[in-house]
């Protein structure tokens, strides 16, 4: 009669299914794919030839079965260590980003704009991320209780251990990308041939973006007994669709182009002529040239001669483009003019600048915030705030997610630079609770696991920067009201923020971003909300312990849980995204809770009758979803169905 709703995700593998029927409906008989005849169809014809390119190792099989199993997980809110929870926008994840990615399917599902991870880089040293193929949850109660194991070279599959951790996670996040969306990942040499690989597989060679070069260390380490340093460390990049992204780019000075004689193509600037080859090389670029006006006559450097061939430079010198020195000791240069440019940004260089800091910068902005050192190679936010300014935009509520979290880095990062460029991007930091170490500064600070310095990490940035921007946002307010330059270029970005081509008048002058999001809502992984039915064998027909199992079912929410708690499940299996605002109403003297603007209406009270439903029906939402338990009868269902289908409300039970 009315769909009910269960405590598991996304179904992956029927998602993948349907979409596969959907093109190619001839290749599935009674409900099975016929992969034979999918390749056929796709002009990949079956010749038994298995001596096949691929990349293999043990374990993978099962690691795709884990990344489609379905969770029977859920984030519960947990409002008392959130920083401005009913406002933000911003998450904050504690739990196994395996089973986070799976919960964020449906929700997010081709919603963010950027991902950025930093990995374990397996050294051999502390490897938490031990999945069980049978029991995820289990699993993730189980290894929040134990400390950090290792993963020896020794152990034999040092390298397959680090993919079947890898491997799943990538393969859920692909899902999570928007279609101009692009991912960062940050790796060392010892898995950087094995992630390049991997990476190929889960988005595409054709996806393939670039592979950034960090010099991380600012100082030589002397201490290796190969006296070798490895200063660097690589940060790879991968599209989602390869035609829907780019870069921003450096922006172009175009205050270089200048018009000194006024010419009348316009602002121009001067550019060199000195070519990349010498005359053994390019020897159709080696040639003097002549200056029609005095006759005198420059010689090419013999090293590099010039870049144009001697046709094209007599064009350029006719149409006016060369400029001669009045010196022979001087270089002809060419005229490059404003309107020429096709772009008003250069390339990305693979090569990071020293701009975007060391990992040494990194450990002094912990160190400050905390007046300890907690972290021993923290990324910079100078680095972060560069990928994420590459790859987002600051008007368009793009989402970054971090689902290695560590320190928290990037979340700073984005707080920082929406502070900076009146931005509204948003974070969802997910990081496991790993255990410090008991003998280490942070867990005589207090802080027993790694997500406790992380919140309290983006608290105190939060903090510091929302105050640094509001002195900024006063004081802009005020040399704009007495400054013309000041006030229309507020006037313009407010123009911009409101989708209005023309400026903002004066009077309703104001800065964007009134309020800047640096608060997080905190959820923690955990069990469904909902019950469900214990399977485990019954010894010796124990008809006593099998009714009290029928009696647990009689409730379906377990009786340990908030109404909240169950509000956000219902709204992750739903697909509703978390930073949707969740407030309450009062119908009939019931607590109704109300999700977005009226998306859903969720009641748990008791005694629901079909004049309650009516009632909750005049706020017309799109979706009434209701605990089955909570209705005065069998009839006061039935009636509540009826009523909402009339009205096309759809109805769901938990």
């Amino acid at each position: 009669m009315t769909n009910k709703l269960n405590g598991l995700t996304l179904d992956l593998e029927q998602t993948n299914k349907d979409k596969l029927k959907s093109v190619f409906p001839e290749c599935f008989v009674e409900g099975t794919l016929d992969i034979d005849k999918l390749l056929s169809l796709c002009g990949a014809y079956i010749d038994n030839d298995f001596e096949k390119y691929k990349f293999e190792w043990k374990g993978k099989a099962d690691c795709l079965r884990l990344a489609q199993k379905r969770s029977s997980g859920t984030l519960r809110p947990c409002k008392e260590e959130s920083v401005n929870f009913d406002e933000t926008e911003n998450l904050y994840i504690e739990g196994d980003n395996l089973e986070v990615l799976k919960l964020l399917q449906t929700a997010y599902y081709r919603k963010v704009k950027m991902i950025y991870i930093d990995p374990p880089y397996n050294t051999g040293n502390d490897f938490v991320y031990e999945d069980d193929f049978k029991d995820p949850m289990a699993k993730y109660k189980e290894v929040t209780s134990q400390t950090t194991k290792s993963n020896p070279e020794t152990m034999g599959r040092y390298h397959t251990n680090w993919l079947n951790m890898m491997y799943p996670r990538l393969r859920l996040a692909s899902n999570l990308l928007r279609d101009d969306g692009v991912i960062f990942i940050s790796i060392d040499d010892n898995e950087i041939v094995n992630m390049r690989r991997v990476c190929d597989e889960v988005f595409g060679e054709e996806n393939f973006v670039g592979q950034f070069v960090w010099k991380s260390r600012q100082i030589v380490d002397s201490r290796n007994k190969t006296a070798f340093s490895s200063d660097h460390e690589y940060i790879l990049v991968y599209s989602k669709v390869i035609t829907n992204f780019k870069l921003h780019g450096k922006e172009i000075d175009i205050t270089k182009y200048s018009n000194p004689d006024n010419d009348v193509k316009g602002p121009w600037m001067s550019n060199t002529m000195l070519g990349l080859a010498n005359a053994a090389q390019r020897p159709n670029l080696h040639y003097s040239i002549v200056d029609p006006e005095t006759g005198l006559e420059y010689p090419c450097n013999p090293d590099t001669g010039w870049r144009f061939s001697r046709d094209t430079m007599a064009e350029k010198i006719k149409q006016g483009r060369i400029i001669f020195p009045k010196k022979l000791d001087g270089r002809p240069r060419e005229k490059k003019y404003l309107y020429e440019l096709e772009k008003s940004t250069t390339g990305v260089t693979s090569v990071l600048p020293e701009t975007v800091g060391y990992t040494l910068n990194g450990t002094k902005e912990v160190s400050l915030i905390f007046n300890d050192k907690f972290f021993d190679f923290p990324k910079p936010v100078s680095l972060m705030k560069f990928f994420i300014n590459q790859a987002t935009d600051n008007i368009n509520n793009d989402i970054i997610l971090d689902f290695f979290s560590g320190s928290a880095t990037t979340a700073h990062a984005v707080m920082r630079l929406n502070a900076e460029d009146g931005g509204n991007r948003k974070f969802i930091m997910v990081q496991l609770p790993e255990k410090t170490d008991e003998k280490s500064e942070a867990s005589n600070e207090g802080y027993h696991n790694i997500c406790e310095i992380g919140k309290e990490r983006i608290r105190r940035a939060g903090k510091k920067i929302n105050a640094e921007w509001e002195t900024n946002a006063e004081l802009g307010i005020r040399n704009a009201e007495g400054n013309a330059e000041l006030n229309a270029e507020w006037g313009i970005r407010n123009a911009e923020l409101e989708g209005n081509a023309e400026i903002i008048p004066n009077s309703e002058l104001r800065i964007p971003n009134l309020k800047l999001d640096v608060g997080f809502k905190v959820f923690k992984l955990d069990t469904s909300n909902l019950r469900e039915w214990d399977s485990t064998p019954i010894e010796n027909n124990d008809i006593t312990l099998f009714n009290q199992r029928l009696n647990d079912m009689v409730d379906s929410i377990k009786p340990d849980r908030l109404a909240m708690d169950v509000v956000y499940e219902i709204m992750l299996k739903m697909g509703v995204p978390l930073d949707v605002p969740v407030s309450y109403i009062e119908v009939n003297k019931k607590i109704v809770y109300v999700v977005g603007d009226l998306l859903l209406l969720i009641c748990f009270a008791e005694n629901i009758t079909a004049e309650d439903v009516e009632a909750m029906a005049e706020y017309a939402p799109a979706k009434i979803i209701c605990a089955e338990q909570s209705f005065a009868d069998d009839s006061a269902l039935s009636n509540a169905h009826y009523i909402l289908k009339d009205k096309g409300i759809e109805m769901k039970l938990v």
